[in-house]
């Protein structure tokens, strides 16, 4: 497995920039990307509470589904890649591995022992909600292929679902930062995927409630230094999924007057957290795109924002290569998702 994920990786950085079409070719490279850390275990990063002794474990153990990628989020979106890229392209080359890998990953066994990681005492905020709204578009891909995996998924996806319910009654206020904590990017993907409706219903009313009456967004302040996510764009994207067209073409008036976004740069590609910047391209991209499928066909901001989503895709993808660990275990994911438009109805 070690040798074929750096023959893997080897191949990745010395590929050619992605290419303007998105074809079965450039699926490959990032289907590898994620074939090539779903199961390598180190590097890794863990966010885990430990009860007792008994909870000193590698990672292997203590996620035996998740525990690739170098950190427990990246491996559930490296196995939606996998899952979305063998079902956007069945008869690739890369399909048949790609399945085989999400059949060594979601077991009977390796999925009981994650529920029961989830659900024990002292967990109660893990990977909470970005990790667990991966979650659900992993079941949610697998439902669509009418995958068995799927079935063998759900008890995960309900303790994730049971984790969500219990906490969004209790959040006070949004949490509108750049990184994995943020709300709204999470709402959004959990109100795409999700299947239990008490759940769904309970993130769009906590999406007006929080987001309704917002005004002037200050996108003037963004990015910080370590974003993959904005915070302006990521709540319009998710209100364009809660409001009607019409409504939702006056909310952004007043949410955000301007908007004028021009691709951000990295300057330490093998630093984790500055490499984040990356990911804000290929977000926005997508964000961009979104908020345009929420508007009326004939609103006078479409070309703009089109012009804008177009510049942010094309810096995005030309930096999904491999040849750093740090932005190689991820960024792979955020460019299948605005590739496929997993995002846009």
């Amino acid at each position: 497995m070690i040798r074929r994920a750096a023959l893997l990786v080897t191949a990745l950085v010395t590929a050619p920039l992605f290419a303007a079409e998105f074809n079965e070719k450039a699926a490959e490279r990032f289907a590898n990307l994620a074939l090539a850390c779903v199961h390598k275990e180190y590097p890794n990063k863990i966010g885990h509470s430990l009860n007792s002794d008994k909870d000193v474990a590698p990672p292997r153990q203590l996620t035996p589904a998740f525990y690739g990628c170098y950190d427990w989020h990246s491996s559930v979106h490296g196995h939606w890649l996998l899952a979305r890229l063998s079902r956007t392209f069945p008869n690739a080359p890369f399909a048949k591995p790609a399945h085989e890998a999400l059949e060594q990953s979601i077991t009977p066994e390796h999925i009981a022992q994650e529920a029961a990681y989830l659900r024990a005492d002292g967990r109660a905020s893990f990977e909470r909600p970005y990790g667990l709204a991966w979650l659900l578009q992993l079941g949610t891909e697998l439902r669509e292929m009418h995958d068995p995996l799927a079935g063998t998924l759900a008890p995960l996806e309900n303790a994730a679902a049971d984790r969500l319910k219990t906490w969004l009654p209790k959040l006070s206020h949004p949490i509108r930062i750049g990184e994995h904590n943020q709300s709204a990017f999470s709402f959004g993907l959990i109100i795409d995927s999700t299947d239990d409706p008490q759940l769904r219903q309970l993130v769009i009313d906590r999406s007006r409630a929080f987001f309704l009456h917002d005004r002037n967004c200050p996108i003037g302040y963004e990015p910080s230094g370590e974003d993959f996510l904005s915070p302006c764009i990521a709540e319009a994207d998710l209100m364009r999924r809660v409001l009607p067209k019409k409504e939702f073409a006056s909310w952004l008036t007043t949410f955000l007057p301007k908007i004028d976004l021009k691709p951000e740069v990295v300057t330490d590609p093998s630093d984790p957290k500055l490499a984040h910047l990356d990911g804000l391209n290929l977000s926005r991209a997508w964000m961009l795109e979104g908020i345009v499928s929420g508007l009326p066909k004939d609103d006078p901001r479409i070309p703009a924002l089109t012009a804008m989503a177009n510049a942010h895709r094309e810096a995005g993808l030309a930096h999904v290569t491999g040849e750093h660990y740090e932005g190689g275990h991820w960024l792979g994911s955020f460019a299948v998702y605005l590739t496929t438009r997993r995002g846009i109805r």
